[in-house]
């Protein structure tokens, strides 16, 4: 298992008033991204838990590309991966971000 850890600033807090949010599923080829809003409004973290070791060069391209598309600030997001594919991520991702910008 490999463990990564990602933080970033932001240029504005994620809309919405959500504290929670679960999208997908661990399986093969897929992945669950815990969000939750718990961090100032202008970091976001993002953790990865995996199984595929040896891609952090592609993590962090799919994280980097992520935060400037969605600026997810104030969002801790935590991933647990089933060797899902970079378009994947960036998928369940976006899925978390619209799921916590819902007004509860």
């Amino acid at each position: 298992m490999e463990d990564l850890t990602f933080h970033h600033t932001t240029n504005r807090r994620a809309s919405g008033d959500r504290r929670l949010a679960i999208v997908g599923v661990v399986a093969s080829g897929n992945l669950e991204v815990l969000a939750e809003r718990v961090l100032p409004d202008n970091h976001c973290q993002v953790e990865i838990r995996t199984a595929a070791e040896g891609f952090r060069e592609v993590w962090t391209a799919v994280i980097d590309d992520f935060v400037e598309r969605y600026a997810p600030g104030g969002l801790k997001l935590s991933i647990n991966d089933g060797g899902a594919r970079p378009d994947t991520v960036m998928l369940r991702l976006a899925q978390a971000v619209s799921v916590m910008e819902e007004q509860e």
